[in-house]
């Protein structure tokens, strides 16, 4: 009786006649550096007087395909210190972080989702953890850059998306 079960099955053990869904698979292959820079162009002028940061970020996310189920997922983070009373650059901190993910099974908004959301969550501490470096290696103390919620991030610009989408004399209904 189990062989007869077993000569029904196909060659994933499904029994004949039922639809193979496409395999999830979600792994992350490579994270690296894609870009980097770091500018003090006041320095060593901005190391005697006392520091009193006025910190600026710039945070930006993109995707792309860069092969068959294979995306690059990059995290842009510039951050610019002024001194709060004179409003000179103390530093320039910028990297591009990325990472190179194999996702299948996964289409559509979901995607989307994934590469514009949880991809980014991923690779956020390195790129952190790399300005840190830069900006101590630079003489400065830490940057200590909160934690980002890419999901909030994610949501606002689907909205965007879809007030700029509607023709300019129609509200939205809620």
């Amino acid at each position: 009786m189990a062989e007869e079960n077993n000569q029904n099955a196909g060659p994933n053990g499904q029994a004949a006649g039922q639809q193979d869904k496409p395999q999830l698979q979600f792994a992350l292959q490579r994270i690296y550096v894609k870009d980097i820079s770091f500018e003090a162009p006041n320095s060593p002028t901005v190391f005697q007087q006392p520091f009193k940061p006025k910190v600026g970020l710039d945070l930006n996310t993109t995707s792309r395909q860069v092969g068959e189920g294979l995306y690059e997922v990059v995290i842009k983070v510039t951050a610019q210190v002024t001194h709060s009373e004179e409003g000179t650059t103390s530093f320039l901190a910028e990297i591009e972080q990325a990472g190179l993910f194999r996702i299948s099974g996964i289409e559509g908004q979901q995607l989307d989702h994934t590469l514009g959301a949880f991809c980014p969550n991923m690779l956020f501490p390195y790129a952190r953890e790399c300005i840190d470096n830069l900006v101590n290696r630079g003489g400065f103390p830490p940057l200590m850059l909160a934690p980002v919620n890419f999901e909030a991030i994610y949501a606002q610009k689907k909205k965007r998306q879809a007030e700029q989408a509607q023709p300019s004399g129609e509200q939205a209904t809620q």
